[in-house]
């Protein structure tokens, strides 16, 4: 058994390692599904450790180390890509420790620590391999951002024997300190709203000669409103975001166009109300569109795209109860996030944990929301994240 000590110390005596190999990933970020440097990097990390590599679709892999006893297997993720966004220096109060050099492109959203964490614990149970049993797989998913790496590294591990999988989020809207592992749905299921409305165009001085597809989608936008407040279950919130509606053209406002474009998104934490969602969306759209006498083409993209990341009450426990062990006042509960994960895939094929991990600290300037150019971590919020894994990963594997 790895003793609370052993862990602290060790982590604390990795900081150098840590804090290095954060700021390299977070100065070279790259999108997704084009993270090939990024996994080149990972991949020469883990083969310092004498790990076999399982590469997955493009740029994703695993990586399992095996004690040789028997026990249970665990999985635990990270994800390696960046977003297309242009970096700020400064984050909320001071210039930032490290700034993107891959202009237009950053890490915003913390997955430079979760690639540092997931490698730092890799270092760290290595070298106390003859003290475990059992195996542990790391997995470096591809694309979380865009779920271009997801469903391969799903195919990739559904046919192992995994007892469990566990992941870290870092988190700007706690603090540095705080971790979360609370039971049930802690990050919302996601769908797009992507749909066109056909008219028939015309000139502008005719309406009634054209079939103008704006004041349909107009009222279909209304009708969603009203929908939505008397439909939804008020007990199981769905927030619902049109992000684009777009038709005609502003040098030719005398021209009624043939069709409307409509995009949007919808967060749910409870999956049937999302389908139930999903088909008011549909119906609301079609009988409104048929008023006005056009037409709705849905695209293949009008659909729920992930369901919600809902934490193993059983998984929940062994984590609370090491958390504990290591830190006395860490534990924060109650807290769920409207953003979506990739992560809650790993449902399908064990059972899942996904930790949050506080990472604002007002004095450093590290509060800023995520996907913002603002975005910064304190790196402190690292050796939390190392250890809660580490300590998890001990309980599992050697308590149960």
């Amino acid at each position: 058994m790895l003793s609370r000590d052993i862990i602290l110390n060790e982590i604390d005596s990795m900081k150098d390692y840590i804090f290095k190999t954060r700021r390299y990933l977070h100065e070279n970020p790259e999108l997704s599904g084009e993270e090939f440097e990024t996994s080149k990097f990972l991949k020469e990390e883990i083969k310092k450790l004498g790990l076999e590599i399982i590469e997955v679709e493009k740029t994703g892999f695993y990586a399992t180390l095996d004690t040789k006893k028997p026990g249970k297997t665990i999985g635990i993720r990270a994800d390696i890509d960046a977003l297309p966004i242009k970096e700020n220096e400064r984050n909320l109060a001071n210039k930032k420790l490290a700034i993107s050099k891959n202009d237009g492109v950053m890490h915003a959203c913390g997955h430079d620590g979760h690639m540092t964490i997931l490698l730092t614990c890799a270092k760290f149970f290595v070298k106390h391999k003859s003290e475990l049993k059992g195996k542990i797989i790391f997995i470096f998913e591809e694309g979380e951002e865009q779920g271009t790496g997801i469903n391969a590294m799903i195919d990739a591990l559904k046919n192992i024997d995994i007892d469990g999988i566990y992941g870290t989020h870092l988190t700007s809207f706690m603090n540095v300190g705080e971790i979360s592992v609370d039971p049930g749905p802690v990050m919302a299921g996601a769908g797009r709203v992507w749909f066109d409305v056909i008219g028939k165009g015309g000139h502008g001085s005719r309406p009634d000669l054209s079939i103008n597809p704006i004041f349909a989608a107009s009222n279909i936008l209304n009708g969603l409103t009203s929908a939505w407040s008397n439909q939804i279950d008020v007990t199981k919130t769905v927030t619902l975001g049109i992000g684009s509606i777009n038709g005609g053209s502003n040098l030719a406002p005398n021209v009624i166009p043939d069709s409307v474009e409509v995009t949007g998104t919808f967060r749910f934490f409870d999956m049937e109300e999302g389908i139930k969602a999903l088909e008011i969306i549909k119906k609301v759209a079609e009988l409104t569109a048929r008023a006005h006498k056009c037409k709705v083409v849905f695209s293949e993209k009008n659909s729920i795209t992930v369901g919600p990341v809902v934490n193993d009450e059983k998984l929940s426990l062994i984590a609370k109860e090491a958390i504990n062990n290591l830190y006395s006042k860490a534990l924060v509960e109650n807290k769920t996030w409207f953003a979506s994960e990739s992560f809650s895939k790993y449902g399908q094929i064990a059972p899942s944990l996904f930790a949050f991990v506080g990472t604002k600290n007002d004095k450093l300037g590290s509060g800023a929301e995520h996907h913002n150019e603002y975005f910064d971590i304190d790196e402190e919020s690292m050796i939390y994240g190392c250890c809660a894994t580490i300590g998890f990963v001990n309980k599992f594997l050697i308590e149960n």
